[in-house]
């Protein structure tokens, strides 16, 4: 929850006397809003200004604001924090505000924003508005347009939103390891009017990769390419929190990437358009239906669709090894042999060594030993029995008469009778063999030998 010192935005916005312009703010540094809760918190509903529908953050929150004059003022602080990717798992990252990915940050169009960033980190650091349109000295670069931040210091940005849209924010200062160490968050700028491409809700979360030892909690930061822990606003399923929509209301859902690699995104049950980028909104001549987007490296994708079809729908990266937790890439396949003569003399020599089993990796009935802070490969039940997923997966939860700011858990989906796949309890009928009216057999065609026929005697 907000800390006491958070309550400062929102419904506290609070304006100055009058517009103070200038360097003359420094000595008026707003108080810094701090988060405990690793659920989504409810969206922070604009009290004065623009009217807009403000966004949920998956597992996140919206950094409270104060007015100050005619300039929106925010306060990021670097700092290291834990974060519990999903229950039995704690991780020792940096980012901001007590969280990693720091919270979202909401503005409107035409906005003058300043935003001050504090650094606890034990390094120096920087603050790149990923995407945004502003002033060359406000991109935040450290040693191209800006000095670094150094420990202990607090800098300002200033800049006016020029467009809407979808962006993000991270650190260019020492960026391989802050960001790898969990230093990202969402920018989103809502349009002036207030009418334009409006939606009932409005989701937003930011991808992060890590490569976590088991038992360890650390990240492992000169990573590049064999990670383990695959997250959504660091968290991983079943840490994850479901969307919940009311049925037939319009939904966007805005995806940072800020991993290593791509992520094809994919929605049952729905088509969607691909409706903004990082760039700005795309035209609605561009559109074309899709049920998976790919979002590349460094990339914003939004969608948006309608929720007419009621249900608990998944919502997943459709790379496999993306929906699993602390998976081991070197696991020996043996699908088809039989561990009866091995199982012995490999525990003599390895007690705790993995190996696939001879049907399988099905994990739904087994429990395997796992060092403190380590999460199973694939976990979570449902109301039909384990899920058997991790890392980038959740559900989107259509219901019938969910109130329209009510953002809980509805809990599992009560399907119409006879909308359930079951079991077939007959006899399966035996196998026959299709008639053809071509001969059994015809006779083999015979081959001329030629120069360059091989003949092996």
């Amino acid at each position: 929850m907000l800390s006491r010192r958070g309550l400062i935005g929102g419904a506290a916005m609070l304006a100055s006397a009058g517009a103070i312009s200038g360097r003359a703010q420094a000595a008026a540094i707003p108080e810094a809003p701090m988060m405990d809760k690793a659920a989504m918190q409810p969206p922070l509903v604009p009290t004065s200004g623009p009217d807009y529908q403000p966004v949920v953050t998956l597992n996140g929150w919206t950094l409270p604001w104060r007015m100050n004059g005619e300039w929106k003022e925010f306060h990021l602080v670097a700092e290291p924090v834990v974060r519990e990717f999903s229950e039995g798992m704690k991780v020792n990252l940096w980012g901001y505000n007590g969280q990693a990915p720091g919270p979202t940050i909401e503005a409107v169009e035409g906005d003058k924003v300043r935003i001050f960033v504090t650094n606890k980190l034990p390094e120096h650091t920087t603050v790149h508005w990923h995407g945004l349109i502003l002033p060359n000295g406000m991109d935040g670069v450290g040693g191209l347009t800006q000095p670094h931040i150094k420990p202990g210091k607090t800098f300002v940005y200033e800049f006016v939103l020029t467009k809407s849209g979808t962006f993000m924010y991270h650190p260019h200062s020492d960026e391989m390891v802050q960001m790898a160490m969990g230093m990202m968050g969402m920018f989103i700028v809502h349009p002036r009017d207030p009418a334009f491409r409006r939606v009932d809700r409005d989701f937003v979360f930011v991808m992060s990769t890590y490569k976590i030892d088991p038992g360890t909690y650390l990240p492992q930061v000169n990573e590049m390419t064999d990670f383990n822990m695959w997250t959504w606003n660091s968290r991983v399923f079943p840490g994850i929190d479901p969307l919940p929509v009311r049925l037939n209301d319009r939904v966007r859902i805005r995806i940072g990437n800020l991993t290593m690699t791509n992520h094809p995104i994919h929605l049952h049950g729905h088509n969607f358009h691909v409706t903004g980028t990082d760039g700005g909104w795309v035209p609605e001549t561009a559109y074309w239906p899709e049920t998976t987007t790919d979002v590349p490296v460094g990339a914003v994708r939004s969608i948006d669709f309608v929720a007419d079809n009621p249900g608990d729908w998944a919502f997943h990266c459709h790379k496999s090894h993306h929906t699993m937790n602390a998976m081991g890439h070197e696991v020996r396949n043996l699908i088809g042999v039989s561990r009866k003569d091995l199982a012995a003399a490999v525990n003599a020599l390895a007690p705790d060594a993995m190996v696939m089993g001879h049907t399988g990796m099905a994990m739904g009935d087994m429990e395997m030993p796992a060092p403190d802070n380590t999460l199973p490969m694939m976990t979570g039940t449902g109301q039909f029995g384990p899920i058997e997923m991790g890392g980038m997966f959740t559900t989107v939860k259509i219901r019938e008469g969910l109130k329209p700011g009510d953002y809980g858990d509805p809990g599992p989906y009560r399907h119409p009778p006879g909308t359930v796949a079951y079991e077939f309890k007959g006899e399966p009928p035996r196998p026959t063999q299709q008639k053809t009216d071509a001969p059994s057999s015809a006779p083999a065609r015979a081959v001329k030998p030629n120069a360059n026929t091989r003949h092996n005697h």
